[in-house]
């Protein structure tokens, strides 16, 4: 149990070094709306490829900090319902959720768009707009994201097992 609290530990700094370097995006992305909308404003004039640049900016604070949202226990929860039930049932709860239904959607997301990155990434694919961006960057988040998110449930799971058996060995 030692090792897997430890590789929990891991993974729980992994996503909070991820989810405090992604806090710096939200500036970035600000930054460069602001500058975009005065640049339209003021100049009349337009960029495809900034509109593009924030696109890719908040794609990737909310897929990189998806997993850092698990650690922190701020994913959208029934706590209306599962406020009733014993710490130990709701550790259950959260087991069964991450087994049933966190895993299968995260694999079955990492196993489509994998090949659609590859594919964008093989083929220098470059967005359809005048003076667009080339578009693996921002393909390449989302099985990094799911990637830090299957991650974090496995922490969770390490975590809820380690207190269901220590309750057992009670």
């Amino acid at each position: 149990m030692k090792a897997l609290l430890a590789l929990s530990r891991a993974i729980d700094a992994v996503n909070e070094r991820v989810g405090h370097a992604v806090y710096w995006l939200v500036l970035v992305a600000v930054l460069v709306s602001a500058a975009n909308a005065i640049v339209r404003k003021a100049f009349d004039m337009s960029s495809n490829a900034f509109l593009e640049v924030q696109w890719y900016l908040f794609s990737a604070i909310f897929l990189l900090c998806a997993g850092y949202t698990l650690l922190r226990n701020e994913h959208i929860r029934i706590d209306v319902i599962a406020g009733r039930f014993s710490r130990r049932t709701q550790t259950w709860i959260d087991v069964f959720g991450t087994v049933f239904f966190l895993v299968p959607m995260v694999l079955l997301i990492l196993y489509e768009s994998w090949p659609w990155f590859v594919r964008a990434w093989n083929s220098g694919e470059v967005s359809p707009s005048a003076g667009g961006l080339i578009l693996w960057p921002a393909k390449v988040l989302v099985p990094i994201g799911f990637v830090l998110l299957i991650l974090q449930g496995l922490s969770q799971a390490i975590r809820a097992y380690g207190v269901l058996s220590a309750k057992n060995a009670a």
